[in-house]
């Protein structure tokens, strides 16, 4: 278990002006004791809560943001389906210097203390990029692009001494001899039959997946080994943009539990799976080069390939899902080009 670090400078949740009068913040959620006493405890001694409200979480954990005495916001994380606290924990302490993330406050990886798995964090500034970013104009839209370029380029600065997956605060990448560019075929077959595509796509367009898995692959043995984190769900939606002088960045990328170590051309792909508003994508590909990332000969069709691996895992996930219906038809799209 991790105790306190420094916090930084507070910041002011504004809603705390308005509880109780029609904001929608509830400030009596209900929080399990343990998780309650945990916060005041030992992730922050001798503080109250005194608010507390769901905020948008992924399919594996739920986040719920904290408001303490003062008026100092943090965000809860809570692990659902799989534990991915220890992961998270540490890539937060090996990013803090390169690019932004939130800071965290405590962890308790295996829930002795809290009574499960959970991790506090501060609060970060800005605003979901998947709601600002239809609203830039274009030169808005570009400038967020180059900066998110930047920032995937940045992370992939970082490395490890070899392919693979995170099970651990080690940030050891393992199975050994596992490459997550490897098996793309296999993986899509076993998605499909052990998901929930049936009734949802065609048998006709489930092999038409299968055969264009087949064809994709053979390109991605020229990635054979690469080793730079991966955050591996790269999207509006995990990103956080703001305005600063007049200029929109980001100001922190979100939820790293599916992060794994491979090629970058992985969060290129996820970035680019659906169409960006105009200026936003040569910009965050100019931005991605600019600052040291590199685009490979045939890195459109690459990425899209190793974007198959999320598209088909999504598959597997309940059809009610809210990123199941949208899997689907990308998988069409992709099918008609």
């Amino acid at each position: 278990m991790l105790g306190l670090r420094d916090r930084g400078m507070p910041i002011l949740h504004p809603l705390l002006m308005v509880l109780g009068r029609g904001s929608g913040f509830d400030e009596f959620m209900r929080l399990e004791p343990g998780i309650s006493r945990w916060i005041e405890a030992v992730a922050l001694p001798n503080r109250r809560i005194v608010a507390a409200q769901p905020l948008t979480g992924g399919y594996s954990n739920e986040n719920i943001q904290i408001i303490v005495d003062g008026g100092e916001a943090f965000v809860l994380r809570r692990y659902r389906r799989f534990n991915a606290c220890a992961v998270e924990t540490a890539l937060a302490w090996r990013l803090g210097q390169v690019v932004p993330v939130p800071t965290i406050v405590a962890a308790d990886p295996d829930g002795r203390s809290a009574g499960e798995s959970v991790l506090l964090m501060t609060f970060m500034p800005g605003r979901p990029m998947s709601e600002v970013l239809p609203r830039l104009s274009v030169d808005e839209a570009a400038e967020l692009g180059r900066s998110t370029g930047a920032v995937l380029a940045t992370l992939g600065t970082v490395s490890f001494d070899s392919p693979g997956f995170f099970s651990g605060s080690d940030l050891e990448p393992g199975p050994p001899g596992v490459d997550p560019t490897e098996g793309l075929p296999e993986f899509v077959e076993r998605c499909l039959k052990e998901g929930n595509a049936e009734g949802h796509l065609t048998h006709a367009e489930q092999n038409a997946l299968l055969r264009y898995a087949e064809r994709a692959a053979p390109p991605l043995a020229s990635l054979r080994g690469s080793r730079q984190l991966v955050h591996a769900d790269f999207n509006p939606k995990n990103i956080l943009a703001e305005q600063h002088d007049g200029r929109w960045w980001v100001t922190a990328v979100l939820d790293w539990e599916f992060a794994f170590s491979s090629s970058p051309l992985f969060d290129v792909g996820n970035l680019l799976r659906h169409e960006r508003p105009p200026g936003f994508a040569d910009a965050f590909l100019h931005g991605f080069t600019e600052y040291g990332g590199s685009l490979p000969p045939g890195w459109r069709q690459i990425s899209q390939a190793l974007d198959l691996y999320s598209l088909a895992d999504f598959l597997t996930r309940p059809p009610g899902h809210r990123y199941f219906a949208r899997s689907v038809e990308t998988i069409r799209e992709l099918l008609s080009r």
